[in-house]
């Protein structure tokens, strides 16, 4: 029941998967208890579903649910439960409650240095969404610290073409713009474009969110106009145009 809930939300069937789930956590509930791990996995899918569908007050309240049954389960530093605390700073993000959410991204941060080490991946998405969040308060030298952190880890262990490099690469000179440090900025979303567009393609959201930011950039220097003329210029509009019409049917993407 619940391998077919995550099918069919996988398929945009959102209705129909909301309803697996909660009868799928019914049953463990009942079956097993509401502290099981299998409950807790339950709870924690109903949450991102919900999350999906914009119901985030409910979302909320099944992440803190499960967090709270896996610091009682497995204990505070578990991987599962951090695991947790990401996923409610991440919601809580999303919600605009930056103050408890940074407190989350830290411990979540913390404890995954501590349990999987500086370099592994679930650390370095840790170290970004930080980053990310911190960005968005305004505590901008932070921030680069940390993307530029997040950045050379995944290029030591994914590669620098990988897409979650790709993402950090872009991530980074969102920042660097942010502060005025506009050529290194340029440079960095230069690179991030021509990555997106070798492993993703030319159409995906990831590129046109990098010929965005790309064009944004280039008009603030002023050199807009004398880089992208003619074709250019119009590939550009048409790409921004793209993304304006994909972030209105799927909502932003950075």
């Amino acid at each position: 029941m619940n391998n077919l809930a995550l099918l069919l939300e996988q398929q945009g069937k959102l209705n129909e998967a909301e309803g697996l789930h909660r009868r799928a956590l019914e049953g463990f509930e009942s079956q097993l208890g509401p502290q099981h791990p299998y409950t807790l996995t339950a709870v924690n899918n109903l949450a991102f579903l919900l999350e999906t569908q914009g119901k985030l007050e409910e979302a909320e309240g099944l992440h803190r649910r499960a967090l709270e049954g896996k610091e009682s389960q497995l204990g505070p530093q578990h991987p599962s439960t951090l695991v947790s605390v990401h996923n409610l700073a991440n919601l809580l993000h999303k919600q605009g409650k930056l103050e408890e959410a940074e407190g989350l991204q830290r411990r979540a941060l913390e404890g995954r240095e501590s349990q999987l080490g500086a370099q592994h991946p679930d650390t370095l998405k840790s170290a970004n969404n930080l980053a990310v969040l911190l960005k968005q308060q305004g505590k901008l030298e932070e921030a680069e610290g940390l993307h530029r952190r997040a950045l050379e880890g995944c290029e030591s262990q994914l590669g620098p073409q990988h897409p979650q490099t790709l993402t950090s690469v872009n991530n980074l000179a969102l920042v660097l713009e942010k502060q005025g440090k506009l050529e290194e900025a340029e440079e960095l979303y230069r690179t991030a474009l021509t990555g997106r567009e070798g492993q993703l393609g030319p159409e995906h959201p990831d590129t046109l969110s990098s010929v965005y930011n790309l064009a944004d950039l280039l008009e603030a220097k002023g050199s807009f106009a004398e880089e992208l003329h003619g074709p250019d210029a119009e590939e550009v509009r048409a790409s921004r145009n793209n993304l304006e019409r994909f972030q209105q049917e799927h909502g932003p993407v950075v």
